[in-house]
């Protein structure tokens, strides 16, 4: 990311900053990858140390039907029942040894504890509901087509303003981040990018919260969720600056790259991490060479699992698309239009499709939770 700070922070690192009583502020470096990559600089009013307990651990693990599997799915994410708990309702469908796909949809906000993903960045697309993400870095206000990404190690609450709220959520061991390709060789978004600088909306409102007492976070960390209770309130920073904090950036503001023939999915690029790609499908203009065939080609999986959430819009290469269906074409097989898109297609001046989808580079095992929301037909579908 890009250079930002709030609040108040010395003029240079690692030197006494005092409080107005005359005590230290307390200094804490953020980095995911040690201290060879990108990282912030925090002033806390209370050492980020001071645990009081830690409850014994509890299992996250997904369970997965089977370890080896080789045809299409489809799963009806809507048909995901809501509930009031953020944790309680993120259900891991799909999953690797790298990236988890998961479904949520939470009705309350979180007021009673905090959540901090050990193991893995976070991306979080909203597809239904709005609010307000809270970190010690500040606030960030959320809405529909928003994707959130949150380092990993980074402690939050999600306050909602409605109980209508559904998210699909990418889990990556590594950082997920912008593509390399659309910067320059000083991290500045390129003029060939589909996004850039303004479109990122970062932290703002930095509430300091001065307070003592018992404050409950849940550390998910290699499969299994602890309960840390701390004795000052997480969001006590005055201040900070550095290249790594979470930020949004909306589905919306994503300008596509169109073309006189089809153009290949990496057009769509719009995240990467070292497991896995997020792309963005958004409303554009068709391919308007004389002779163009809207609708991709059929084209092979080999080394990637190619994951498609669709969020809103027609999709004219597919039949009976519905809002927050997930299908999954696995690596190894070839995959294209339903019968008749092709010749549908033709003509076409433009698409209103609105979609998500995320390829990764090692093979996705579905779990138990995905099968009971899954069309167990769906690779029959190209027969007719």
């Amino acid at each position: 990311m890009h250079y930002h700070h709030l609040g108040k922070f010395p003029h240079k690192r690692h030197i006494q900053f005092r409080k107005p009583d005359g005590g230290l502020y307390n200094e804490q470096l953020f980095s995911t990858e040690g201290f060879s990559n990108v990282y912030s600089t925090l002033y806390h009013n209370y050492p980020p140390t001071m645990v009081s307990q830690i409850g014994d651990p509890v299992s996250v693990a997904p369970k997965t039907v089977h370890d080896k599997q080789l045809k299409p799915r489809s799963l009806q994410g809507f048909k995901i029942n809501p509930e009031d708990d953020f944790l309680a309702s993120r259900k891991p469908v799909f999953v690797n040894d790298e990236t988890k796909i998961v479904l949520a949809a939470p009705r309350k906000s979180m007021t009673s504890y905090f959540y901090k993903n050990g193991d893995s960045d976070e991306c979080i697309f909203i597809h239904v509901g709005s609010g307000t993400l809270k970190t010690m870095y500040g606030n960030l206000k959320f809405g529909y087509g928003d994707y959130l990404v949150i380092p990993r190690g980074t402690i939050y609450q999600m306050e909602f303003d409605t109980e209508d709220n559904r998210m699909l959520i990418v889990e990556s061991t590594s950082p997920i981040v912008t593509p390399r390709r659309y910067r320059n060789d000083f991290g500045q978004f390129s003029e060939m990018s589909p996004f850039c600088e303004r479109d990122i909306r970062k932290p703002e409102e930095l509430i300091t919260h001065d307070e003592k007492g018992d404050f409950l976070v849940y550390v998910k960390k290699q499969e299994q969720m602890y309960p840390y209770h701390y004795k000052a309130h997480p969001f006590d920073v005055v201040g900070w600056d550095g290249y790594l904090y979470p930020y949004a950036f909306s589905i919306h503001n994503f300008e596509p790259i169109t073309g006189r023939i089809h153009l290949p999915p990496p057009i769509h690029q719009t995240f990467e991490s070292r497991g896995m790609v997020i792309c963005s499908f958004v409303p554009r203009m068709y391919d308007y060479h004389p002779l163009s065939i809207p609708a991709p080609y059929h084209h092979s999986n080999i080394d990637s699992e190619e994951l498609l959430y669709y969020v809103d819009g027609e999709f004219m290469s597919r039949k009976h698309v519905e809002k927050g269906m997930i299908t999954l074409h696995p690596g190894g097989l070839a995959h294209g239009p339903h019968p008749g898109a092709i010749e549908k297609s033709i003509g076409k001046t433009e698409t209103r499709e609105l979609a998500v989808m995320v390829d990764t580079f090692k093979p996705l095992l579905m779990t138990e939770f995905a099968a009971g929301i899954e069309d167990k037909d769906y690779y029959l579908s190209w027969l007719s």
